[in-house]
């Protein structure tokens, strides 16, 4: 596809940023940041084709365990992350499962765990922009199910809990800026979401979440850790238990909405099986 090929009505065939139009994706779509992660978790895949590559949004759609799944690239941090899950949202896609990398501040968190997060401190600020402040970031619950019964099912560790999403990277997580610059509050914010019980700190989810629920659709989010902010540990390892603990994901969600529409009901819980 071409720029030519859409506009900015939201409700043209084919959408401006992503350039995807309705059938090109599944039902259930991954989310990483970056564009060359596509690639890494296409590859766990049965079969893929790409299908639109504009600017940094990425996505393709194929087949995990027989489940119909699409990926698309998001881009680093919130804004560009809710654009692509407005215009997913507006072509049929129903279900989102980020697949990113994160910062552990739990000291009993290993770079390569895994986090699935069950709910989201909101100190992004796209997320204000849909609904008032104190409207709370929660995952889908059948999301969260599915991707730790995935967990499990691959032998992967993994830490079940709340994340805290920012809008930068360094002064936004505690981190110096140039020349050793300290935001306001920085040098305690780790420590503070540390004692709140926060597992990881990354820059999507919350904004994910928050989206997702106001527009009455399933959303979760799994993350590699790949730093640990209280030990200093940091190594770039565990990227493709994340893919493929999403992935599995959603072959599982596949099968509960099978087994609850064969039992007649609207919500999965725990007297139904796979």
């Amino acid at each position: 596809m071409t720029d030519t090929d859409a506009s900015e009505d939201p409700n043209d065939e084919v959408q401006y940023h992503i350039e995807v139009a309705e059938g090109d994706v599944a039902d259930a779509v991954l989310l990483p940041g970056n564009p060359e992660r596509v690639d890494k978790i296409t590859a766990l895949w049965d079969d893929y084709d790409e299908v639109a590559y504009h600017r940094e949004y990425r996505t393709a759609t194929g087949a995990y365990d027989d489940a119909p799944i699409s990926v698309t690239s998001t881009g680093i941090g919130s804004p560009s992350a809710a654009i692509a899950i407005e215009e997913l949202a507006r072509v049929g896609v129903d279900t989102f499962i980020r697949v990113g990398s994160c910062g552990a501040i739990q000291p009993e968190m290993d770079v390569g765990d895994l986090v699935i997060t069950s709910g989201a401190v909101r100190q992004e600020g796209t997320s204000a922009e849909y609904v008032r402040e104190d409207y709370p970031a929660v995952a889908d619950h059948e999301v969260v199910s599915a991707l730790v019964a995935a967990a499990e099912r691959l032998g992967y560790d993994y830490h079940v809990g709340l994340t805290m999403s920012a809008d930068s990277f360094y002064a936004g997580q505690g981190r110096p800026g140039l020349d050793g610059f300290r935001a306001a509050g920085s040098e305690s914010l780790v420590e503070e979401l540390q004692e709140a019980n926060v597992k990881n700190i990354e820059m999507e989810a919350s904004a994910l979440l928050t989206i997702a629920n106001v527009y009455g659709l399933r959303a979760g989010a799994v993350c590699s850790v790949y730093a640990n902010r209280i030990t200093g540990e940091f190594r770039t390892e565990g990227e493709s238990r994340a893919a493929e603990t999403a992935s599995l994901a959603v072959a599982l969600l596949a099968r509960m909405d099978e087994v609850k529409r064969e039992a007649g009901v609207d919500t999965w819980h725990a007297g139904l099986s796979l």
